[in-house]
């Protein structure tokens, strides 16, 4: 007669299903349509002769269904300066990386985003998933520079958002070890807009 452990037993085919669902959640990421992610907008101001930034991105429904799997998630903001010329190409003036790292544990819920930016590092924590998307997947009055360092001209700004993933949960990583860590990169230019310092 077969001896069996009935909860040992349903223990294994719980974790087995366990694996497969976040396999299946996260081939789906590597699969799935990335262009709908997207930079919503870039609203640029000058106050007291700084530029200031902001500007948000929205993930497509994969991303979010991985987060909520618990993968965690570096998300990079490029911003960047340009001055644009009529027969030369645009000139790359200033830029500024903040790296972001959201992290999510689906089993605790527990929620955070990790900002690293001009060599300080930031954590903050969130009571749900949406807040930490919401805070970790926008940019708020960034200073570019000052306007007083910069040539009269047409400038712009583009902004780059660059995902990769950061961890995988330990019970899906050993099936994923040969899959790029790479997801997408996406950008998207502000309107143009007139610097003349020496009006000022």
């Amino acid at each position: 007669m077969l001896n069996i452990s009935l909860p040992k037993f349903a223990k294994n085919l719980n974790f087995l299903m366990i694996n497969l669902f976040f396999f299946l959640a996260l081939f789906s990421v590597f699969v799935g349509d990335v262009c709908s992610n997207q930079i919503d907008n870039i609203m640029v101001r000058i106050n007291n002769d700084e530029i200031y930034v902001t500007t948000n991105f929205i993930p497509d429904s994969n991303f979010i269904e991985s987060i909520t799997a618990g993968v965690s998630k570096e998300v990079v903001f490029y911003i960047d300066l340009f001055r644009i010329w009529n027969v030369w190409p645009n000139e790359f003036v200033k830029g500024a990386k903040i790296m972001r790292i959201l992290k999510s544990d689906p089993i605790k819920r527990e929620y955070s985003v990790i900002t690293f930016d001009n060599n300080q590092t930031i954590e903050k924590r969130f009571k749900d998933i949406s807040g930490m998307l919401s805070w970790g997947l926008t940019i708020t009055d960034y200073k570019i520079t000052n306007i007083k360092d910069l040539e009269p001209g047409s400038y712009f700004i583009k902004v780059t958002v660059e995902s990769n993933i950061k961890r995988l949960p330990p019970f899906v990583g050993y099936f994923l070890f040969f899959l790029s860590q790479s997801e997408f990169t996406v950008s998207k230019k502000s309107h143009r807009f007139m610097i003349n310092p020496l009006s000022n």
